[in-house]
């Protein structure tokens, strides 16, 4: 079965201005976000991508961009089922704001049990992108052969959770998964497992550097801005 590629979009005007962006239109890279998807290219250079599959969001579009500049005879197909998590009447608002909702403890210790007013619930989440995993490494497969590679630009959240999922992970851990912007995230499918052999890879330590204040305990509800 093929071996997948899950891009995190880079970083974007939300991720900078501490807001939970879910699918709320317009959220376009920032400046550092156009330079990490401009890198993109050469990061992959030496990998023969066959398809490119994306989110729909505009985020997203602007991380592959570049890579599809580079490479002329792909196409990128959206697919909405790893678009971001549906947050509901959480999207657009701080995430200063709504770390003191109850809700965020629950999203933090219990994820399976979470579902975000007027959005929908993690494990929706977590059970579409899965889906829409196991359906593109079957056309890919059919299509390319068994060893083929694809890509999939997708959300923080959603690449955790299929990160969690190939690992055979309950979702409640999936807090534990730390995916940065324009991180690249390998998986290789097999008949009986996957193998994760790639997670996060900026192929940048700067977010190991000990910084003036601490990290927060808590997980970044949507991925996080990365390192400074």
């Amino acid at each position: 079965m093929p071996t997948l590629i899950l891009v995190r979009h880079g970083r974007s005007t939300a991720n900078t201005e501490g807001v939970l962006a879910g699918w709320t239109p317009g959220v376009a890279l920032d400046e550092r976000g156009r330079a990490q998807a401009a890198a993109l290219p050469g990061r992959l250079a030496g990998l023969p991508v066959s398809e490119i599959v994306t989110s729909p969001l505009q985020r997203c579009q602007e991380t592959i961009r570049p890579l599809l500049e580079a490479r002329p005879g792909l196409s990128a197909h959206a697919d909405e089922r790893i678009g971001e998590c549906h947050y509901g009447d959480w999207s657009g608002r701080k995430l200063s704001e709504l770390s003191g909702e109850p809700l965020m403890e629950v999203v933090q210790a219990h994820p399976s049990a979470a579902e975000f007013p007027g959005g929908e619930s993690m494990r929706s989440m977590q059970a579409r992108a899965a889906e829409a995993v196991r359906d593109w490494n079957a056309r890919v497969e059919r299509d390319h052969g068994s060893d083929a590679v694809y890509l999939m630009c997708s959300h923080g959240d959603i690449i955790k959770s299929l990160v969690a999922d190939a690992l055979g992970l309950h979702l409640d851990l999936f807090q534990r998964i730390s995916v940065e912007p324009c991180s690249i995230t390998a998986i290789r499918y097999t008949r009986l497992r996957p193998f994760l052999i790639r997670l996060g890879d900026t192929g940048d330590f700067a977010s190991l550097v000990p910084r003036e204040e601490p990290p927060a305990d808590d997980a970044p509800v949507g991925g996080g801005a990365g390192a400074p």
